[in-house]
């Protein structure tokens, strides 16, 4: 093995604590999630127990207040755990994101009384959630989401199958948007859902060209009924905490892209030093070095920006933009990187004794999850030049 294998990233990081919280991080991926990685993902193994020992370790809610079992960590603090924790396994890092979107509606806008009952358990006592948007025919196009809630009493009976859910049917608990109003945004709420509440069943998980071990299935809502002390925010509220959670959950996908590429240039450049022909690593050749070259300036270029975004979060001033730019350029960037990889390992990069072609599977989803990045492209160009003119 040659001495120029890949080092650790050199993280910028603002305090003693976050370095020694980082440190941990590693550990953890190093001893407990990258060596089964590959044969888990292989035979389709959700890792539950390692969302149990990251709970234990306090990484599912760093972003949150200490007052209710949270981490009180910056943005760019956070990011930069799932970075590593989807460098190791992306059905993990992934998996944190989700589960820190799924306590969004509630930490940002649950009264105290429903903080106090569900945060702890949801940000350090072993919960694990999921966050119901999507349906089967409102995926991109959300404000037109059929599942309806409907008062009845001192609570809301829901009906409706929600679609492409992380997580669905082994979470604890749903963080779900249903209709109590008319169409369109304004007719939308925001519900917290337990796992096991009457009604609601999961479909048989899709079959997916990566991320085998993280289970994404269609929920189906009979008749649930949730009483009115779980309706999250105020009636008609809904869309707009979705689209505050979005903004969040996006700068989640773009640092588990960046931890994907991250592993993959890792592989490729321990590779090419210890690949030779024609009597020479691979590596001294000017076309290979070129492309590691590109791959890694791809993936300084995409954690810088959203580091960026997540600095502007973490100030109180506005981000929605960068953290469209930041998912639209890290999962990109990703795609890239990883297809490179493979393509630095030759035929061995096509097989699956090598990660590479596994991160490349992986790295396709990241262009679709949290808004495609053609709404991302929408996203962007409203804010530069205003809505579109119909």
């Amino acid at each position: 093995m040659t001495d120029r294998a890949p080092q650790p990233v050199d993280r910028q990081l603002p305090t003693e604590e976050s370095r020694d919280l980082l440190a941990l991080v590693r550990e953890i991926a190093q001893r407990e999630i990258r060596p089964v990685a590959a044969d888990e993902e292989d035979a389709g193994t959700f890792p539950r127990a390692i969302f149990t020992l990251l709970s234990e370790a306090g990484l599912l809610g760093l972003p949150y207040t200490g007052e209710y079992g949270g981490g009180e960590q910056p943005y760019e603090v956070y990011l930069q755990v799932l970075e590593e924790l989807a460098a190791a396994r992306l059905t993990v890092g992934l998996g944190v994101s989700v589960h820190s979107l799924s306590c969004h509606g509630l930490a940002g806008y649950g009264t105290e009384e429903q903080q106090k009952a569900h945060l702890p358990a949801m940000l350090g006592g072993g919960l694990l959630g999921a966050y119901c948007l999507s349906e089967p025919a409102s995926g991109s196009d959300a404000a037109s989401l059929t599942t309806k809630a409907v008062r009845d009493g001192d609570g809301w009976i829901i009906t409706g199958t929600k679609a492409w859910i992380t997580h669905g049917g082994v979470a604890d608990f749903y963080t779900v948007l249903a209709r109590t109003g008319g169409e369109g945004p304004k007719g939308i709420t925001a519900f917290l859902v337990p796992g096991d509440a009457e009604g609601l069943t999961a479909a048989v998980p899709e079959k997916k060209m990566g991320m085998k071990g993280s289970p994404t299935a269609q929920l189906h809502f009979d008749g649930v009924r949730v009483p009115d002390t779980r309706r999250i925010g105020e009636e008609g509220q809904g869309f707009t905490i979705a689209l505050a959670a979005l903004d969040a959950g996006r700068l989640g996908i773009a640092a588990c892209a960046i931890g994907v590429a991250q592993a993959a240039l890792d592989e490729a450049l321990t590779y090419a030093l210890d690949r030779k022909q024609f009597g020479h690593p691979i590596a001294d050749f000017q076309g290979l070095r070129f492309m590691l070259a590109d791959m890694a300036t791809k993936i300084e270029a995409g954690r810088a920006l959203y580091l960026a975004a997540a600095r502007l979060r973490d100030a109180g001033k506005p981000f929605s933009r960068q953290a469209a730019m930041a998912k639209l350029f890290c999962t990109d960037a990703a795609m890239a990187v990883t297809t490179d990889a493979v393509q630095v390992l030759g035929g061995y990069g096509y097989t699956a004794d090598f990660p590479v072609e596994r991160l490349m599977r992986e790295a396709k989803v990241l262009q679709i999850v949290e808004g495609t990045n053609q709404i991302q492209r929408m996203v962007i160009a409203r804010h530069l030049a205003g809505p579109e003119s119909r």
